[in-house]
């Protein structure tokens, strides 16, 4: 895909990135994630993230990436597909150019490997990608990969395939300088955990839009937020974070990891059962499956559109 119609298939609605399907002897299970992807593209994602933060990228071999990509892109019809890389520069480099081979239409680049660096470190880092690649590369400001309005301004006009900024740091201020410097260079993505909990914020800070994880088990319910949002419907947006988010993240809150853990967990609740996480995360406790299971009653009216 072109970089400048993947800049704007992601800017228009909602995105998410489906959890990799195993097996429970931690395999891929292809045939089990293609069906969840083909699920998933039915309820009109703007793009779909393969092998991102949810997808499990940090514990995917790199030679699994493509596998990942290539059962996205069969189950996808037309929605566009984004696949993951990371890790240190060489094979940040390798794993983009074998999802863009395996027919991503996109590249989301999550933070290096381990250290911290500097901004020209992080800006050659980000410019070895954009220039190995032919498609559009989406940065992921988090955790020890974060670039300034400057450094990101730099890049832009280095790197013409740059067309997305997804913020997982939280710091609004930061965020707003960069969308009133860059404007519309860039596509703007919300990327905090259960990002529906800070969309109210950051829509006001000019990031129109974000990746859900729960679109995963209850897509009617993230898409009817999403809408909420978008059209200013107040009532419903605090209705939906009070009944349902606010205690997910409650319970995603108890213990590290579960951020993608609890979304697994939310999929076998609905009876799509996508296997167990890889180590080093594990698997939600049976009390903590329970409570899960009660937050879906509450809310069984959407549960039962899903």
């Amino acid at each position: 895909m072109d970089p400048t119609l993947l800049k704007t298939a992601v800017g228009s609605g909602l995105l998410s990135f489906p959890v990799t399907h195993f097996n429970h002897d931690l395999s891929f299970n292809e045939g089990g994630y293609r069906e969840h992807v083909e699920w998933l593209a039915g309820y009109n994602a703007a793009a779909l993230f393969a092998a991102g933060g949810t997808g499990e990228f940090f514990s995917l071999n790199p030679s699994e990436v493509p596998q990942v990509v290539r059962a996205a892109k069969a189950g996808a019809g037309t929605t566009p597909i984004i696949s993951g890389a990371g890790y240190g520069t060489s094979l940040a480099v390798e794993i983009a150019k074998s999802a863009e081979k395996a027919g991503a239409d996109g590249i989301l680049l999550l933070p290096p490997y381990l250290m911290f660096a500097e901004q020209a470190g992080l800006i050659a880092h980000v410019k070895a990608v954009c220039d190995a690649v032919g498609i559009g590369v989406i940065v992921y400001n988090r955790d020890n990969a974060v670039l300034t309005a400057e450094s990101l301004e730099r890049l832009c006009g280095m790197c013409p395939n740059l067309v997305g900024f997804k913020d997982g740091v939280g710091d609004v201020d930061k965020v707003i300088e960069i969308t009133t410097r860059l404007k519309d260079r860039l596509v703007y993505i919300g990327g905090m955990p259960t990002h529906e909990a800070y969309a109210q914020a950051y829509y006001a800070a000019g990031v129109t839009t974000y990746s859900s994880a729960v679109f995963n088990f209850l897509p009617d319910l993230a898409q009817q937020f999403y809408s909420a949002l978008r059209t200013g419907n107040q009532p419903v947006v605090d209705q939906i974070l009070k009944d349902f988010f606010f205690p997910l993240v409650a319970l995603r809150n108890r213990k590290k990891g579960y951020a993608v853990s609890i979304i697994k967990a939310g999929l076998k609740s609905v009876g799509r059962d996508p296997g167990p996480v890889r180590p080093p995360l594990t698997d939600l406790a049976a009390e903590e499956l329970a409570a899960l299971e009660h937050i879906l009653e509450v809310n069984r009216k959407q549960v039962a559109a899903a």
